[in-house]
């Protein structure tokens, strides 16, 4: 599955409505961002059970800024709408198979219930990670 552009009007669909979502936050005029692109690509062809979504930063600042992204690239996974990994920087293709595999691994019953009791300590919402 090639990878898909995310945009403030398509974001909640998109997490919502996939099981799992592997996010890149990139701008055009980054190096490292170019250079890490063919890696993420290629990632979304060995996963087609996974959504791979990019954000143009310069062009959806308000997402940016919703996850306040302050360096790119940076990679943010969701499962289950549930925001599992936010790295900044690019990575290795091994760093993303790992990301993944990781992610597919958890019970998220139990992560469900991780989050829940640390909001009933915290008496609110839970910063994710």
């Amino acid at each position: 599955m090639a990878t898909i552009e995310v945009t403030k009007d398509n974001f909640e669909d998109v997490v919502t409505r996939n099981e799992m979502v592997i996010l890149d936050f990139w701008a055009s005029w980054c190096g490292p961002c170019k250079a890490f692109a063919p890696a993420f690509e290629a990632a979304s062809e060995k996963y087609p059970d996974v959504v791979f979504g990019k954000i143009n930063t310069e062009e959806q600042q308000e997402l940016a800024g919703h996850f306040q992204i302050r360096s790119i690239p940076s990679v943010m996974l969701f499962r289950n709408q549930i925001v599992l990994f936010m790295q900044p920087g690019s990575m290795p293709a091994a760093g993303i198979d790992s990301v993944i595999e990781q992610a597919k691994a958890l019970d998220m019953d139990k992560v469900r219930a991780e989050i829940a009791d640390a909001e009933a300590k915290c008496g609110g919402d839970v910063a994710p990670p």
